[in-house]
């Protein structure tokens, strides 16, 4: 198997671990901007002309979200298929979405949401079928400055605006799963804001509040909560049923119901294998780029 990464930074090490993981015999590829030395047994090219060359089974697109649009606009010529790091691109208008019709119609494509992989998250979803929802809560805070060690965090892209960087980009994971368990809302009201102590010119908080037939759900992300927390908590007739997604623990009614060990890379494994069976051979319908554009759409 051969793979082109275009981004080579902490996400696309993951994405190379797990494809070393599924395949060792993996030929990995980076698209670089200026010459640099060749590590891990990647191979590098200077051009994205190059891509027929080396002839790439896929292509991953992990580069800062503010060039996606520019690097869609040339690798989706090529028809190979796309696994495109969330989000799909940091703005929404006529071109974007032109752009996406294109892609859709030319590429089998991946939007790459790892939570859709999380066995909590995917548990609750078995759970609720069939069940009358309430309520919906859904809360993701953590410390942007505990994200990178050693790196200081207003110089990386999640601080910076103009560089797509933002709480409600970042973690739009959860607008994600919302999306997936429960569908479209019906309609949404929104809040921004950078205020906090960060001092950050990205948004350090959203606040979503999505209206269904029945229901309403609340979302809230931060980037300043030092203790960290990310939980899914769902009213319904028979009760309230809570997930842990740290801990991968869910809750019906104070009673522990559910509980399975789960890392980080556990996730990344399970999406590069389900990306691998499927879309390569253009059987995905799971989370394509027009469904990607769908919640970027709500996540604006």
């Amino acid at each position: 198997m051969r793979v082109l990464i275009i981004g080579l930074g902490s996400i696309a090490q993951k994405h190379i671990k797990s494809l070393r993981l599924l395949d060792s015999q993996t030929e990995v590829y980076a698209y670089r901007r200026s010459v640099s030395r060749e590590i891990d047994g990647i191979k590098h090219i200077y051009s994205l002309q190059e891509i027929p060359a080396i002839n790439p089974d896929f292509i991953i697109i992990s580069n800062p979200t503010n060039i996606h649009y520019d690097t869609l606009k040339i690798v989706y010529q090529y028809n190979i298929p796309l696994f495109i790091e969330k989000p799909l691109f940091n703005l929404k208008g006529n071109e974007q979405l032109k752009l996406v019709e294109l892609i859709e119609k030319n590429n089998s494509t991946y939007i790459a949401c790892n939570l859709r992989f999380h066995l909590g998250i995917v548990k609750m979803k078995s759970l609720l079928e069939g069940k009358r929802v309430e309520e919906i809560n859904s809360y993701c805070g953590s410390y942007l400055p505990n994200w990178r060690p050693n790196v200081n965090y207003k110089e990386v892209y999640s601080a910076n605006k103009d560089q797509g960087g933002g709480v409600h980009i970042d973690l739009i994971h959860e607008l994600d799963y919302l999306y997936w368990i429960f569908g479209q809302p019906n309609k949404t009201k929104s809040t921004f804001s950078n205020i906090s102590s960060l001092d950050i010119s990205a948004y350090d908080y959203a606040n979503y509040l999505w209206s269904y037939d029945t229901f309403n759900a609340n979302i809230i992300l931060n980037y300043y909560r030092k203790d960290s927390k990310r939980t899914l908590e769902v009213l319904t007739s028979d009760g309230t049923y809570l997930l842990n997604l740290l801990e991968n623990k869910i809750w019906f009614n104070n009673d522990l119901v559910y509980s399975e060990e789960q890392n980080i890379m556990d996730l990344y494994e399970a999406q590069m294998a389900f990306f691998i069976e499927n879309a390569i051979d253009n059987k995905n319908t799971f989370n394509t780029i027009s469904e990607g554009y769908k919640v970027l759409d709500l996540c604006f």
